[in-house]
């Protein structure tokens, strides 16, 4: 999802105050050895904290290695940056950046270290390394963690109604209509805030997959389409169905994230099609949103099949022109280490499992992290489409928005998708469109 991570905790804040113009690509190692690394980060609230901490430790424990770190602006703006300082040889030693499809816009293979086979990834788990892989060769390592990208629901709800989570789309739509009953909101919708209203689509992938499991691969191949391929069409006909049932709050048109959230938190609404990482935020200001907020993966049509659909975590990667290969090479090896993690998790509360073997949520996890967990231990999880193909059409919030609000048929809304993905993919050069 192009605008989803970007949105969360937009406050500005700055690590170490560095020049623009002191880091491009780093400076050669000082007489005594010690070297200085450039480090460039998106200025969100939640990466600002989590590369903090990631330098620290690592500092901590390399004493003659120094981080300098800068941020840039999230969003298109920074996407732009970061295409324009490595496309001139200008990035950072080391920089954050989105794992999945944005990457591959990037052309890894030209401007970043290809970290294929290196002891860097030994504890990199398995299931990551396609998010960060182009031409079969890998080029980065998990920073942050997993998201879940599904329904968040109130378990005192749940718990008060005597419900339980549902496996299946039709036990979904009942456990709604027992809530609407009881005169709680169902769904929570928020299209105010228009990315919002992809959820029901993009997390409806685990869905896809099972049902049509070479869908991303043809997908991208131009073979199938959303309209014509009635899993994939699910997603639409979801974000169709809790509208035209008035399972949705008043003014969900003007409704933001954040409102939606705090409604989730009070108790005012039962579910919220949305990501684990919207969390942080609303628990810092009540903290019982931490244990009363469960997740579950969006339900499909087969309870035996039941699973959910992940964000991969954004990656750290080296610079192909940076001076200083060795030193970055530890930093990455040290983020993707359990010790790493560790020191994440002490300033950042986790909303998901981390991609590195050997870590471990805390005891104290928030509720829908540990709910996460359970899918990934279990197997039953699969990756946003965004992460297994670079087919990402920018118009899916505005149709996704007019289909939930009962303006455009399901079905159609599929099909002007299918046109959205298509321009992009002729711009990428895919074979097939």
């Amino acid at each position: 999802m192009k605008t989803s991570h970007r949105t969360f905790g937009a406050a500005l804040a700055v690590l170490t105050t560095a020049v623009l113009t002191s880091c491009g690509s780093g400076s050669e190692p000082a007489a005594d050895g010690s070297v200085t690394l450039s480090f460039l980060v998106d200025n969100s609230q939640g990466t600002v904290s989590t590369a903090k901490a990631l330098t620290d430790a690592f500092m901590q424990a390399n004493p003659k290695i120094k981080i300098e770190t800068e941020t840039r602006p999230g969003g298109s703006e920074g996407d732009n940056i970061v295409k324009t300082r490595l496309s001139t040889g200008d990035m950072s030693d080391v920089f954050w950046y989105n794992s999945g499809s944005l990457l591959q816009a990037l052309n890894p293979g030209q401007t970043m270290v290809d970290l294929t086979g290196d002891p860097v990834l030994a504890t990199v788990q398995k299931d990551f390394l396609p998010s960060v892989t182009q031409g079969g060769k890998a080029f980065g390592v998990p920073a942050g963690t997993v998201t879940g990208g599904g329904i968040l629901y109130n378990r005192k709800i749940y718990e008060q109604l005597g419900l339980q989570v549902p496996k299946t789309w039709a036990d979904f739509m009942a456990n709604n209509e027992k809530i609407k009953a009881a005169k709680i909101t169902p769904v929570i919708t928020t299209f105010k805030d228009t990315w919002t209203s992809q959820l029901f689509v993009l997390g409806d992938y685990f869905n896809v997959q099972a049902a049509a499991p070479a869908f991303a691969a043809d997908y991208t191949a131009g073979k199938v389409k959303f309209a014509g391929t009635p899993a994939a069409q699910a997603g639409f006909q979801h974000l169709a169905d809790v509208h035209a049932k008035g399972y949705v709050n008043e003014g969900f048109g003007s409704a933001t994230n954040d409102q939606g959230i705090k409604m989730l938190a009070e108790g005012k609404g039962a579910h919220y099609a949305m990501l684990s990482s919207a969390l942080p935020p609303v628990i810092a200001t009540m903290p019982q949103a931490g244990t009363d907020i469960g997740f579950f993966g969006i339900p499909g049509d087969d309870a035996a099949k039941n699973g959910a659909t992940i964000w991969e975590p954004a990656a750290v990667y080296a610079a192909k022109t940076t001076k200083n290969l060795d030193a970055a090479k530890k930093f990455l090896a040290f983020v993707a280490s359990p010790a790493a993690a560790d020191a994440v998790t002490k300033a950042v509360q986790p909303t998901g499992p981390y991609r590195i073997e050997g870590s471990k949520l805390p005891d104290n996890a928030i509720q829908a992290a540990k709910d996460l967990q359970v899918y990934i231990d279990e197997g039953k999880s699969a990756p946003a489409l965004e992460f297994l193909s670079p087919v990402k059409g920018p118009s899916l919030e505005q149709i996704t928005v007019a289909v939930g609000s009962g303006l455009t048929p399901p079905a159609e809304g599929a099909a002007q998708y299918d046109k959205d993905v298509e321009k992009q993919a002729k711009q990428l050069g895919l074979a097939g469109w």
